[in-house]
């Protein structure tokens, strides 16, 4: 079992990035699908993007060339790059682990960083 906590929102012009971090406690941080979502008021919550163990990328159309998930097994942390950001990222950033099972996969999720994008 994995807990996760977000942090590096906050406010930001457009344009402009943020780095948000997700720390992990627990064992086996290296063996997590790790990833990022966000859900924005209003909206169901949608992948942004996610870095398998094996070090497989995946991105929504949405953000890719602008966001980059990269993380660090030594630290147990995954990060979130965001460079030139848009109003339409504003949201509640959620970290996620996947730990994938032999029948199925177990998600535990962080408690959300907010992003808010505006002039």
């Amino acid at each position: 079992q994995v807990s996760l906590a977000e942090s590096g929102g906050g406010l930001v012009q457009p344009g402009g990035s943020l780095r948000l971090s997700c720390a992990a406690s627990g064992s086996g941080f290296s063996i997590y699908s790790m990833g990022w979502y966000r859900q924005a008021p209003g909206k169901q919550r949608e992948l942004v993007a996610t870095l398998t163990s094996g070090g497989t990328l995946n991105y929504a159309d949405s953000v890719k060339g602008r966001l980059t998930i990269s993380r660090d097994n030594a630290k147990n942390t995954v990060y979130l790059q965001m460079n030139s950001l848009k109003p339409e990222d504003t949201a509640v950033y959620y970290c996620n682990a996947r730990r994938w099972l032999v029948i199925g996969f177990s998600d535990y999720w962080g408690q959300g960083t907010q992003v808010t994008v505006s002039s």
